[in-house]
């Protein structure tokens, strides 16, 4: 029966030095890593992540799953629920937690006849889970809080203060997007916001017989589809209408207010197929049904458009 581990860090400002240090004490017998790649939202349904959907593709009954601690595989409740029907209801497998509250727990416990998680497993599970939530939106309020004080929360600028003067300047002697990102060993998205105002849609406006740009759009987008297409390898227009959205709070979920033109709008629903499932990949009812809410928006929105 094989080990099978799992890390994943949420930004890639982060190591998995901690999640090493707790397995390694675990004394796993030749563990088979699956680590996902840096900066792996948590908000990515796990059972759409890459690194774990391959794991379970690897996997064989009897096998067992270990983890430095829960929610770095799962984030609320609907997610913990889901991913132990996987793993003992379909593919057999055992979960082993080595951190935090979850540690102590029988994650295994089932009815003899149906096979369903006890309910006195799923109570506490929901009730812990429900705990961490608590803790991220008292985190959100602080950092809110922190905001209208004039604190700025966030990553750094990846372009620092005192490099901006020297790419804007080597940008307009004709120096590369690439290349400077190389130069500066950022991303290319950094250094286009560096020089914004100096990218060619900028620079045309106000030049005579070119056509006016398109008018950018408002959308809302499900938080579900906003949480899955940030895990998404997008173009720079998709990648900055998402960065650029307005989070608006709805009970205990949220949509994305995005605003941006028709064309992007239709490549970011594109990019949200997978979540209807098939071509091997489980589907998540909740991620279907808030995919086709916003495909029913962007049709609409398509339909009334020049």
């Amino acid at each position: 029966m094989a080990n099978l581990v799992y890390k994943r860090v949420s930004t890639d400002q982060q190591s998995t030095a901690r999640q090493d240090l707790v397995l390694d004490e675990a004394g796993i017998e030749d563990p088979v890593v699956f680590e996902e790649d840096p900066g792996t939202s948590s908000r990515l349904h796990p059972l759409q992540r890459p690194k774990f959907r391959e794991l379970l593709t690897y996997a064989r009954p009897g096998d067992t799953v270990h983890i430095s601690e829960m929610f770095r595989l799962v984030r609320g409740t609907g997610h913990i629920l889901d991913v132990l029907d996987v793993l003992h209801r379909d593919r057999r497998l055992a979960l082993r937690i080595h951190d935090g509250a979850f540690s102590a727990m029988d994650l295994t416990a089932r009815h003899p006849r149906t096979g369903e998680l006890l309910s006195t497993v799923k109570f506490m599970v929901q009730t812990l889970a429900a705990a961490g939530e608590l803790q991220r939106e008292l985190t959100y309020d602080g950092l809110r809080a922190a905001e209208a004080r004039g604190s700025k929360g966030g990553r750094r600028p990846a372009v620092a203060a005192d490099r901006t003067d020297a790419v804007r300047t080597a940008y307009l002697e004709g120096r590369s997007i690439a290349a400077l990102a190389r130069d500066h060993g950022v991303s290319r998205g950094a250094i286009r916001t560096a020089v914004a105002d100096l990218l060619p849609e900028h620079t045309a406006e106000g030049q005579e017989d070119v056509p006016a740009p398109e008018l950018p759009v408002t959308l809302d987008m499900p938080g579900k589809v906003a949480d899955f297409l940030r895990a998404t390898e997008l173009e720079p227009a998709e990648r900055a209408a998402l960065d650029q959205g307005v989070t608006v709070r709805r009970g205990q979920g949220y949509t994305l207010r995005v605003s941006t033109t028709r064309a992007v709008h239709r490549q970011l629903l594109a990019h949200c197929q997978p979540l209807d499932g098939g071509q091997g990949t489980p589907t998540v009812p909740a991620q279907r049904k808030a995919r086709r809410e916003y495909e029913n928006r962007v049709s609409a929105l398509i339909s009334t458009g020049p």
